[in-house]
């Protein structure tokens, strides 16, 4: 089976390194990959993943079977609707279906109509009457742009003035935050359950916890997210259960009741407390940097488990688990989720690899022959081990061996759960 991989992260290095190893593989493309992919796939950098129509000529010339969309921009515009109209697969949804992230109204809307657990909730568009409102509610309070924004249009807020000012910060994500959600604060523990859906059949993931804020202590800005661990030990059985079948199905089966068959990838993020699981947000696709963690603990053909969702095929499906613990650690540009420098050397990539880490590459290009930085997240050093706590000293020996300038990261993943 010919496969094209869409997308050149972190989150597309582990699909990519988990593809790879599935008998059923043929031909491998990724656009537009990354020096990491490249060790799996032929990647082809003169493709936009915006450029539906290049997309899907690219595919049509390759003869590709299956096409993997990584990032939710492509699905939010439409490319799984392109492929199905020419006759390609796709794992992922399709425009309609992928709302349910391009739109934080439109998610938040489809749980309340459904009875899906989560935070209380108003819609605006007019900034002044949101500043209003939080007036009325005080803080803490959630302020969250509707639209995609590279995961950083969501700011929590302690105080007023930080409500008030985060109403005006808004308008730096552009068109997607000119309508506004602010919400009810949620306080508990943050987990992350994806699944993998058919449209009918859904098949949980082992559950992750992500760390959103560049600093230690959960302190700082939101990122795209510094590191994570899996299994998260707050999703228990019963939570697990809980999880599926007030969330994940009732969610898939609302969707269907508004017309829509949502197939590929679901990311329930959560927050639990006291033993009751409630929606942060939803993502039409894999997590970024939970994939990293999730997929060196699948033993089961992710290649098979994806052609079966995008054929509506998998309900004759189960997916086995490693009974180890793994952790990813992101290392990020200095500076970053704002301005960062790029073109830095990186070194120790080799030495890491010696000490049992996965490198997953996130933001890096080629100058040259030398691997340099390109993004605000440049890697993700993922190890496995059989408990938490050899998975998180393993990780941070291998970060310790790679260099390079104002490297920043965090010295606190999975410390919550090691307590």
């Amino acid at each position: 089976m010919n496969v094209l991989l869409i997308g050149g992260g972190g989150r597309e290095h582990a699909l990519a390194w988990k593809i790879a190893q599935s008998p059923l593989l043929g031909k491998f493309f990724a656009i537009p990959g990354s020096p990491g992919i490249a060790a799996f796939a032929e990647c082809v950098e003169n493709i936009s993943v915006d450029d539906n129509a290049a997309l899907v000529s690219f595919a049509v010339d390759k003869n590709i079977d299956l096409i993997v969309v990584g990032p939710e921009a492509p699905l939010v515009n439409g490319l799984v609707d392109k492929l199905n109209d020419a006759g390609i697969k796709a794992f992922g949804p399709t425009k309609t279906a992928a709302q349910i992230e391009g739109s934080k109204i439109f998610a938040k809307r489809l749980m309340k109509k459904y009875n899906i657990p989560t935070a209380a909730f108003e819609v605006f568009d007019n900034p002044d009457d949101a500043k209003a409102y939080i007036r009325e509610q005080g803080a803490p309070i959630v302020i969250k742009a509707d639209g995609l924004a590279a995961g950083k249009g969501v700011i929590v807020t302690k105080t007023l003035d930080e409500a008030l000012n985060a109403v005006d910060e808004m308008k730096t994500f552009g068109a997607a935050g000119s309508k506004i959600v602010v919400e009810e604060f949620m306080d508990g523990d943050e987990a992350s359950v994806l699944a993998l859906t058919d449209g009918d059949k859904i098949i949980p993931l082992i559950a992750a916890q992500d760390h959103k804020r560049v600093d230690d202590g959960d302190k700082g800005l939101n990122t795209g997210g510094m590191g994570a661990y899996a299994p998260a030990p707050i999703v228990d059985a019963t939570i697990a259960e809980q999880v599926e079948e007030k969330i994940l199905k009732p969610t898939i089966e609302a969707l269907k009741a508004e017309g829509i068959v949502y197939r590929g990838c679901l990311y329930a993020g959560l927050m639990i407390k006291d033993g009751t699981a409630k929606v942060v947000e939803f993502n039409c696709r894999f997590g970024d940097p939970e994939t990293q963690v999730i997929l060196p603990l699948m033993e089961s053909d992710l290649l098979e488990l994806m052609i079966a969702c995008a054929d509506g095929s998998l309900s004759d499906k189960k997916v086995s688990w490693s009974k180890s613990s793994a952790v990813c650690v992101i290392m990020a540009s200095g500076g970053y989720p704002k301005a960062y420098k790029k073109n830095l050397p990186i070194d120790g990539l080799t030495k890491a690899k010696s000490l049992g880490a996965m490198i997953f590459h996130a933001g890096t290009k080629l100058k040259g022959d030398e691997l340099v930085t390109s993004g605000g997240r440049v890697l993700g050093v993922t190890t496995t081990a059989p408990t938490l706590r050899e998975a998180v000293d393993k990780a941070y020996r291998a970060v310790e061996v790679i260099h390079f300038e104002d490297v920043h990261y965090r010295r606190d993943i999975a410390a919550r759960a090691l307590k």
